[in-house]
């Protein structure tokens, strides 16, 4: 056929042009398409700018935090509108019944703010009463401390994430409250389409509900405010909240004080009153956020940030300690060896979570010793590369479940950049919402303990220990990193193996994220509980060869979907270009201008 000879000199010099999966073994009948550069797991590049950048697990979120941007909001201006979006969008993991915490790199004064926006428990309930109240509802296995319910209204502590916004906006804002919510406001009353892996979560959230409906004692509200028809809505399908749009009108009209001492505290109050809760608006307008100054170790030349306790940020800092010890790079990514040094840290740094992260005004957190390098050496020590350890315990002798939850980043054009985390706790929180308000009210404390002389124990005006963590890292003085990883005790363990897979295996901030990733489940929880040696958790993307090297070392090892949480992060390089990334087992986006 003529022109055919020209065709296939064309087709031979294409072929030989595209590189075959760049020096790693070609898979075929897997299903995906082929990438020309970078790792071939990767789903994405990352998504570069010069002027602004933000990640979320929305995109119309992330759209909503460039607009922002654009009008001249400050990176703090486009993540609170991002977050109030969310709490619409993704009320299967956050909202303003729940909880905030975040860290913010200020270019002009050059250094880190940490901000605790977490909630204390209701100064009305005691320790005794919630402890026969937990017996009642939720009777323990014999030997076993009582545990406080997901649901209902013992788990109901006082929701910071308001006080947290404005704290943010007061010391970074540039636009009017006004302003930044107006995004919010729209979509709840326009309304929105429920995103694929959203959608899949609301319709959990409701089995849940109806499984433990007889801890709710009232549940109409919600089924009105989020199952309309009595069902979760499908992807695809439009979504309102008018009730929630009124709310944030009031935020936008009266600030902070409508939440905590005006109409909306007096509705919580009315209502928590009408069901039998203890929350009440004495508690609500005694809350208060408070800046913290970041702790830090140093891995390799990177300085990694957390917030210290009552959140679980330190175990980041305690695993990469151990761990630096070790040459993670010869062992290789994905080896046995790099799964059973990992796994193993986890467990070590986990012990010290479960015994010692506190509220600090509570309990005096052995922080210095905990971060130390001789601490780090002494219980690398333990570690045995032909085998599991034994039952561990703590390293030190002083007294003493899954969370769903959104992570945001945001920088700006003049190099403000933002960590931001915030949560319900478990899926979308007690059950209870309060009537006309729009938004459900948190459950974050079942993560009490009700052990006596627990650091953790339950008390009246006590922050709970919390799971989400934002994460920060800079590098030779400078802001490199913003970054999280979203989903219960999953955050310590993700936040290391992003920041390993970066600095260690030399991935991009996107192949960081997509790469697959491991969960350790077991060992003593923060709850004076123990869930014995566990179980190391696989995604699919791992070697099965692997498996059985690691059952050999005596783990127990499950390949499992789902349960490795949620990624976004924003890298600032030496040119002052932001890199986005987005998590892929997520319906977010990474976007920038």
């Amino acid at each position: 056929m003529k022109g055919t000879g020209n065709v296939s000199i064309w087709l031979i010099l294409l072929l030989m042009w595209i590189p075959l999966s760049h020096g790693r073994a070609q898979v075929f009948g897997h299903g995906g398409g082929d990438r020309l550069v970078g790792a071939p797991f990767a789903t994405r590049s990352p998504v570069l700018a010069r002027h602004g950048m933000a990640a979320t697990s929305q995109p119309l979120a992330t759209q909503v935090a460039l607009d922002i941007l654009k009008k001249g909001g400050s990176a703090v201006d486009a993540a609170i509108a991002a977050n109030a979006v969310l709490g619409l969008m993704e009320p299967t993991g956050c909202g303003i019944g729940g909880d905030l915490f975040a860290i913010v790199w200020d270019p002009e004064t050059r250094r880190l703010y940490g901000l605790n926006a977490s909630g204390r428990s209701p100064q009305g309930l005691s320790f005794e009463t919630m402890v026969a109240e937990a017996r009642r509802l939720q009777p323990p296995e014999p030997g076993e401390p009582p545990t406080i319910p997901l649901w209902g209204v013992l788990p109901v502590t006082v929701p910071g994430a308001v006080d947290g916004w404005f704290e943010l906006h007061a010391r970074f804002g540039r636009l009017p409250m006004r302003e930044v919510l107006a995004p919010a406001i729209r979509y709840a009353r326009e309304g929105f389409p429920v995103s694929q892996v959203i959608a899949y979560y609301w319709a959990q959230n409701l089995e849940r509900f109806q499984e433990n409906r007889h801890l709710i004692p009232e549940f109409d509200n919600a089924l009105r405010t989020f199952f309309p028809g009595g069902r979760a809505p499908r992807e695809g399908e439009i979504f309102r909240n008018p009730d929630l749009a009124r709310t944030y009108e009031l935020l936008a009209e009266q600030g902070r004080e409508a939440f905590y001492r005006g109409v909306i505290a007096e509705t919580i109050d009315a209502y928590m009153r009408r069901i039998g809760g203890y929350l009440r608006k004495e508690d609500l307008a005694a809350h208060r956020s408070e800046w913290v100054e970041p702790v830090s170790v140093n891995y390799r030349g990177y300085d990694v940030y957390e917030l210290p306790p009552n959140g679980q940020g330190i175990a980041v800092l305690q695993m990469l300690n151990i761990l630096e010890g070790f040459d993670l790079k010869a062992m290789g990514w994905g080896s046995a060896d790099y799964l059973h040094v990992m796994a193993e840290a986890k467990r070590l740094a986990f012990e010290d979570r479960a015994r010692f992260y506190a509220d600090p005004d509570f309990y005096q957190i052995p922080l210095e010793r905990l971060l130390s390098r001789e601490y780090a050496a002494e219980r690398r020590r333990l570690i045995r590369m032909d085998t599991v350890m034994a039952e561990v315990g703590p390293g030190l002798d002083e007294p003493l479940p899954d969370g769903d939850t959104i992570y945001l980043t945001v920088a700006d054009s003049s190099g403000m950049m933002v960590s931001l985390i915030q949560s319900n706790y478990t899926g979308m929180g007690s059950g209870l919402v309060p009537d006309g308000l729009g938004f459900m009210l948190q459950d974050r404390g079942a993560l009490f303990a009700l052990v006596p002389g627990h650091p953790n124990a339950y008390a009246p005006g006590k922050r709970p220990f919390h799971t989400i963590i934002p994460g920060f890292v800079m590098k030779d003085g400078e802001p490199w990193l913003s970054f999280g990883v979203m989903g219960g005790d999953m955050q310590p363990q993700g936040h290391v193996q992003v920041l390993t897979n970066m600095i260690d295996f030399g991935m991009n901030v996107q192949e960081a994220g997509d790469a697959a990733r491991w969960r350790h489940i077991g060992g003593r929880t923060p709850l004076g509980t123990s869930e014995g040696a566990g179980v190391l958790l696989l995604e699919s993307g791992f070697d099965p060869a692997v498996v059985q090297e690691l059952e050999r070392r005596g783990h127990r090892v499950r390949f499992t979907r789902g349960a490795f949480g949620g990624y976004q992060a924003i890298l600032r390089d030496s040119l002052g270009v932001y890199h986005g990334a987005s998590e892929m087992r997520k319906d977010g986006q990474a976007a920038g201008y």
